[in-house]
């Protein structure tokens, strides 16, 4: 079992910058791996897609997940929002059982971004959607792009951070 799963929401830089969370994680003697949600074979919600049936890969995900006590999640800004793989896996996941909140639910989640804009965009509604749903987002977060990288301090702080807050009770 993991003791943090890092999300990475694009193949790109925030790839990358998963990574690199890993590495710090291990360094504080963690147990940590990333999570490439454009590697997964899970389709655009819809209704219709949902009245189609479950995607195959939706229970190893939520499995998965689940088994984590700590999530890191990195996200680049797409139009000034959340990027549609990581909207489309949320959607997903609440749509299955009777809590939609109870994978999110107390848990701890930083997160980071590494976008070609700003990216303090998609940090703000990552957080209103996470809080939304019950999760319990560090204060601090993490905003690189090309001219800005992320510093390796930085993210072990936000590792620290991270692994000091009490994980949900199963």
């Amino acid at each position: 079992m993991n003791d943090l799963l890092v999300l990475a929401a694009s193949n790109g830089e925030n790839l990358r910058l998963a990574e690199r969370f890993v590495a710090a994680a291990t360094a504080h003697k963690l147990r940590a791996e990333v999570l490439d949600l454009t590697a997964l074979e899970l389709p655009l919600y819809s209704p219709r897609a949902q009245a189609a049936g479950t995607p195959a890969v939706l229970p190893a995900l939520e499995t998965t997940l689940a088994a984590a006590p700590r999530w890191v999640i990195c996200a680049p800004e797409y139009n000034g929002s959340i990027p549609p793989v990581l909207t489309s896996a949320i959607a997903w996941l609440s749509v299955q059982g009777s809590d939609f909140r109870v994978l999110f639910n107390q848990r701890p989640i930083a997160i980071a971004t590494h976008s070609g804009g700003g990216g303090h965009t998609v940090l703000a509604a990552l957080r209103l959607q996470l809080a939304h749903l019950g999760a319990h987002v560090v204060g601090r977060q993490l905003v690189s792009n090309g001219a800005n990288p992320a510093k390796e301090s930085s993210i072990a702080d936000l590792v620290e951070r991270l692994s000091s807050m009490q994980a949900p009770r199963p």
